[in-house]
């Protein structure tokens, strides 16, 4: 068989190396260092050999079209017609394709690959058992992924049972828990145990590969931009923090309510009203036009400032903000592309398309652009509005800086000051998880000075146990 079109550099040559030998691997490699041309080389040389018939890749929706592009940029002619693409999120609902995959695996040989494996890291997850149905079947698997685990070790339980159960030596969850999951008197993780242990499980079937190991990328220039509320903003905050601060539910660990206290301040800093009681689903209005909005006045001046005439990356959080960002940089007279989750595949390919060619700013939701899209033609990135989620923070990070990238990438967050925004910020730079981090803070009940940013003295393990 013709060999691949493109040359592996030598670190994605040794990956192949160690797997090709394995039947079941974890290929953890960071954005950007080719874990997809890892993946089609390892399925070269099996379809060579006579070992598989067919690659099942597993990918979330968002990502298909593009590798689809990038198995036809690598693969050659004779490997095309080898591949069945389907996307992870279909396999939660979708009979009729999940009928359709387990009907191949029943009747060829294939290799089946999880891309962004941390999908299925919930073991409860329909998808998650479906795919682990599929891959009963199929004589080769690999799990692809940036990073192992996204919070805790307890991500690798479901993502290396797909491979086998005898990597990590538990047949259930139950088991795995009982040996490794401390929970609070609340059912939530509160730490990992005997976490040495399952790293020497599963470095045997896994190659992980650091962008700042192997690759000389330009180099990344991150800025911070802060910005002050309105007076009308700074007394709602107050009294939204108020309110969601005297709840008793706040002080018992209930989780559910330190995310409604976190999604309404946030949404508070970004120029909307809180509407609804502290107790109730979160319902909110526009504090300001587009135009008057403190937040959206500061993403101009950046954008007049440093950007100028070049293309950009706007991530935004919430749905309004891509809308009014929108709003307000057509009627400067900019040309823009949107990408978020109300948008079909297919207009989210015309709308990268667009950016490419002719639009300057791409207005996006790092949930759903932050992943498998190659955005190297583009090097600046405005963080509009950040969440807690660490991984994908990097994975949207990651979309520019990259293999392929020939200029320095220049990356600004927006931050209210003392608000929340600064609370996020800092969690991320410690890449920390934001529930863990509010926890750790309880025994000070100190919560107005966390929420908005304020360091408190850190407690010993003594008081983090009691």
């Amino acid at each position: 068989m013709i060999k691949l079109k493109n040359i592996l550099f030598p670190y994605q040559k040794t990956a192949v190396e160690k797997l090709i030998k394995l039947k079941v691997g974890a290929l953890f490699m960071e954005q950007g260092t080719g874990k997809t041309i890892t993946t089609l080389e390892i399925a070269r040389i099996r379809l060579e050999k006579g070992k598989i018939e067919h690659i099942i890749w597993l990918c979330p929706c968002s990502v298909k079209n593009n590798l689809c592009k990038e198995i036809i940029k690598q693969c050659p002619k004779e490997m095309l017609g080898k591949f069945i693409i389907c996307g992870i999120e279909t396999l939660s609902t979708s009979i009729r394709a999940m009928s359709y995959l387990m009907k191949i695996v029943a009747n060829k040989k294939c290799f089946l690959v999880v891309d962004e494996s941390l999908l299925i890291k919930n073991p409860r997850a329909y998808r998650t058992e479906h795919i682990k149905r599929i891959g009963e079947l199929c004589p080769y698997r690999i799990i692809l992924n940036g990073t192992p685990v996204s919070k805790n070790e307890a991500d690798l339980y479901s993502q290396f049972y797909l491979l086998d159960w005898r990597i990590l030596g538990y047949k259930s969850y139950w088991s795995f828990a009982a040996n490794h999951i401390e929970y609070d008197d609340y059912g939530k993780i509160r730490r990992v145990l005997n976490k040495d242990y399952l790293t020497d499980k599963i470095a045997p079937y896994s190659v992980q590969v650091l962008k700042k190991d192997y690759l000389n990328l330009p180099d990344k220039h991150e800025t911070t931009v802060y910005f002050s509320l309105s007076d009308e903003q700074k007394k709602h905050y107050y009294d939204v923090k108020m309110d969601f601060l005297s709840l008793e539910a706040l002080y018992e660990y209930d989780t559910s309510v330190i995310y409604r206290t976190f999604n309404a301040l946030q949404q508070v800093s970004s120029g909307r009203k809180i509407i609804s009681p502290a107790n109730k689903t979160i319902r909110h209005e526009q504090m300001f036009t587009p135009s008057e909005n403190p937040r959206i006045k500061i993403l101009l001046d950046i954008i007049e400032d440093y950007i100028r005439e070049e293309k950009a990356i706007i991530w935004c959080k919430f749905s309004h903000e891509i809308q009014d960002i929108g709003e307000i940089l057509k009627k400067n007279g900019y040309k823009c592309s949107f990408f978020y989750g109300n948008f079909s595949q297919k207009k989210r390919q015309e709308s990268i398309k667009e950016f490419e060619q002719d639009n300057q700013f791409l207005i996006a939701n790092k949930t759903c652009a932050g992943f498998g899209l190659n955005l190297q033609f583009c090097h600046n990135a405005i963080y509009y509005n950040n969440d807690w989620n660490w991984s994908t923070r990097a994975q949207s990070e990651d979309r520019i800086h990259r293999i392929g990238q020939e200029n320095d990438v220049y990356i600004w967050n927006i931050c209210a000051n003392c608000t929340i925004d600064e609370r996020i910020l800092r969690c991320l730079n410690k890449k920390e998880n934001m529930v863990d981090s509010f926890k750790k803070y309880l025994v000070d009940k100190n919560f107005a000075n966390w929420l908005d940013g304020n360091e408190i003295e850190e407690l010993n393990d003594k008081n983090r146990t009691e």
